[in-house]
């Protein structure tokens, strides 16, 4: 769970945040930075998911993904004074996100991917059928993204499953454009070619 003891929390951003809903994320950290721990919180509740699903990718590993989220907004508190929002804060805080998650890898980087990803959850007017075919596309897909490399994989994972830009993606991943727009190109031809071996058309499969 996060805990957050180092500041008090601040009264004069109460009327601010309010309830949370409503509120940027650019509010919610200059909040933060004051010391609020109520937008803290809120912070945590809007994007801890997208935090965990993007580390678990990265990692192979549900436990360290658990681990590291917490230590994600730790760091984003500890960060939200010197925050200059140059980017997004999503964006600020999956590149705090990678970091940790590379730092702390310890298993093989060609491990099959964890197979609970929110594309797998079912929708309840589905058939049993249904419900199994997407469970099966859910299975290949995945395991056809363990078999490009880390870069390649990373940057799939950031354009179709966070829907973030190009530029978005240098920022996280520390290189240029350019060659971020290099990797999606080898990492969507390769898996292109690993999905038709497995018997999936492409086209949307990574959205």
């Amino acid at each position: 769970m996060l805990t957050l003891t180092e500041r008090p929390l601040v009264a004069s951003h109460k009327g601010v945040v309010g309830s949370g809903q409503g509120t940027s994320d650019e509010a919610l950290i200059s909040a933060i930075a004051a010391g609020d721990r109520r937008a803290m919180h809120f912070l945590y509740a809007r994007h801890s998911v997208r935090v965990y699903r993007f580390v678990r990718r990265l990692t192979n590993s549900s436990s360290l993904a658990e681990d590291l989220v917490s230590e994600v907004f730790i760091d984003a508190w500890r960060g939200a004074p010197g925050f200059k929002a140059k980017s997004q804060v999503s964006t600020w805080l999956l590149a705090i996100a990678r970091n940790k998650a590379l730092s702390a890898m310890r298993v093989r980087l060609d491990e099959q991917l964890d197979d609970e990803m929110a594309t797998a959850i079912a929708d309840p007017a589905d058939d049993a059928e249904t419900v199994a075919n997407k469970r099966d596309r859910t299975a290949i897909v995945q395991h056809c993204l363990s078999q490009l490399s880390p870069p390649h994989r990373e940057v799939l994972d950031l354009v179709y499953y966070h829907e973030k830009s190009i530029d978005e993606v240098a920022r996280i991943v520390g290189a240029p454009e350019n060659t971020v727009k290099t990797r999606m190109f080898y990492a969507r031809r390769r898996m292109e070619n690993l999905l038709k071996a497995a018997g999936l058309e492409s086209g949307r499969t990574c959205a």
